[in-house]
């Protein structure tokens, strides 16, 4: 018994090391691929994968607001939980038939690079370390520019850049803010949602996000 539960501490305190080598290589190495896009491919081997890695610079501006402004409007100024955020969703959610989620963009950076997207209390308990980790060891900046490079921007399409030739032809630093807000639109639900041409649903959710666009601050890190 003493045996297995040394064994046992071992593993722990050895996936423990693991976990902060991956973030603090993270900080500066791209992030090739995430378990989502394994999870995609073994789903459906068919579907082609399309990521390219690009650096927040050449990411445009509009995109980098649109997805503050529709996903995390508090994202400069928390510390990885929006706490008013959770606290009005579990209010709303009393009411609601189905949950609305209260995630960062620092919560979803976590789940995307390093776990899977499935909801359990396990996986949640890992996504709170992940966030911790890298709010403590990244800047915003990086969190962010991991975020636009990772999260899933439509079927098989994996990033700003991938997702601005997708839908518009173009590369992500020549986004509009329409564009931008077309893509934003979709994040909730990228596999059902088109971002050109957009639903009636998603023109609504744009032309909402583009008027969040213009009324939360400038991006300032």
């Amino acid at each position: 018994m003493k045996r297995f539960f040394r064994f046992l501490l071992k593993v722990i305190a050895g996936l423990f090391l693991l976990s902060i080598f991956f973030v603090v290589l993270f900080k500066w190495v791209p992030v090739p691929f995430t378990p989502l896009m394994a999870i995609r491919y073994f789903e459906n081997p068919a579907e082609d994968i399309h990521h390219e890695w690009v650096p927040r610079e050449k990411i445009s501006p509009n995109l980098q607001m649109a997805v503050i402004a529709s996903e995390d409007q508090n994202f400069i100024n928390h510390s990885g939980f929006d706490y008013q955020a959770i606290q009005k969703a579990i209010e709303e959610n009393k009411t609601r038939k189905r949950a609305r989620g209260a995630s960062t963009i620092s919560q979803q950076t976590a789940k995307n690079v390093f776990l899977w997207p499935q909801s359990t209390w396990f996986r949640k308990g890992l996504e709170v370390y992940f966030t911790f980790m890298i709010e403590l060891v990244w800047s915003k900046e990086r969190i962010l520019e991991v975020y636009l490079n990772s999260i899933e921007m439509g079927k098989g399409i994996y990033g700003a850049e991938a997702a601005a030739q997708a839908w518009f032809g173009k590369s992500a630093a020549d986004l509009t803010a329409s564009e931008a807000a077309a893509i934003a639109a979709i994040l909730p639900n990228p596999r059902r949602y088109n971002a050109n041409p957009a639903s009636n649903f998603i023109q609504q959710r744009k032309n909402w996000i583009v008027r969040q666009m213009y009324n939360i601050e400038s991006i300032t890190f």
